[in-house]
């Protein structure tokens, strides 16, 4: 036993440091070949090097390369499938590549883009859920996923093909999408995804199964070393290929993992920021207006169209930007725990 959790303790650690390697290589990269983004939450705008989820992206798969050649060689005896851990690393691969198009997209001026004046461009909206999809093609070929679907207060529920050859997309497509769309304060995106990738180890490791652990050990650590170079203030900006390569990862956890029901309940912050933002045709900024204190007001006033706007309503003036990602990471504490209650007691 001690043996099998070491062939997960190795992986992750070659990721925690490769991930922090790539990211101190491509700070510097990244800001001479002009792949940045504005950081408008500052007293001035700041411009700093985007695209850091590369980095992440980068140290998963090296740790699923490091997993696969240990069993290969035959350091250890393989307990995860090999190839669902390569179908695994091309799903991130590719939909990571997808995040970094939108993020090379910069403008030598200012365009409009979701509601607001910026640098950077981005995909067209209808671009985005296309090209994600793509990466959803190795799931798909792998038959990833049961044929059953625990859905909770329900049970489970027979599926067949539907599940690879339909479920399967959707969800890359609606999850690394929405997981785009909750962000713009510094800490906020790795904060929220580092909490949701702890909730998994902690499933897989008492609940689910051990391909889904390792899978998730390797998306928190690589999170978990991102983190610092995000906080306030930050020298790099996650990036579209952050937001898509973790939510590709979450998708892939859950199907392999068999963490669907548990999956969902944690990623209930970023289905409600979907439809707020739904309610605005997805032209929504998440930032706040930045007052001469270092705190926010909501951009619309009254009307919510993100969890930032409710956030920043509710704090009365009091909103700064460590106080949106705080905020917003400690609720993710709170349907994490609310998704391990449920599966304690039985309602999934």
């Amino acid at each position: 036993m001690a043996n099998d959790y070491l062939t997960i303790l190795v992986p992750s650690v070659i990721t925690f440091f490769v991930t922090i390697i790539g990211i101190k290589f491509i700070i510097p990269y990244f800001s001479s070949a002009g792949i940045i983004a504005e950081d408008k939450n500052k007293a001035k705008p700041v411009k700093i090097p985007s695209s850091g989820g590369l980095a992440v992206a980068f140290g998963i798969i090296v740790g699923i390369l490091a997993y696969t050649f240990g069993g290969s060689f035959g350091i250890f005896h393989p307990l995860a499938s090999v190839s669902r851990l390569l179908a695994v690393s091309l799903s991130i691969i590719l939909i990571a590549m997808v995040g970094f198009i939108d993020d090379v997209n910069v403008k030598v001026r200012r365009v409009n883009a979701t509601g607001m004046k910026d640098i950077r461009k981005g995909l067209e909206q209808w671009q985005k859920p296309l090209l994600t999809l793509i990466g959803a093609l190795p799931l798909m070929a792998i038959n990833a996923g049961i044929n059953y679907l625990n859905i909770p207060f329900i049970g489970y529920v027979y599926l067949g093909v539907i599940y690879p050859l339909i479920l399967i997309p959707l969800a890359v497509i609606f999850v690394s999408n929405s997981f785009n769309l909750l962000g713009g304060f510094d800490g906020l995106q790795p904060g929220m995804g580092m909490v949701a990738s702890l909730g998994l180890v902690i499933y897989s490791f008492f609940f689910g199964n051990y391909i889904g652990l390792l899978l998730s050990a390797l998306l928190f650590v690589a999170i978990a070393a991102f983190l610092p170079f995000n906080a306030y203030k930050a020298r790099i900006i996650p990036g579209d290929s952050f937001t898509y390569a973790v939510g590709g990862t979450l998708v892939a956890i859950m199907a392999i993992g068999n963490a669907e029901a548990f999956g969902f309940i944690i990623f209930i912050p970023w289905i409600i920021e979907f439809f707020l933002h739904l309610r605005k045709g997805f032209k929504v900024t998440d930032l706040g207006i930045r007052q001469r204190n270092g705190t926010f007001k909501p951009p619309y006033g009254g009307k919510i169209y993100s969890l930032t706007h409710w956030v920043m309503n509710s704090a009365k003036g009091k909103a700064t930007e460590n106080y949106v990602s705080a905020y917003l990471t400690v609720l993710e504490v709170g349907f994490v725990v609310l998704a391990l209650l449920l599966k304690v007691y039985g309602f999934m």
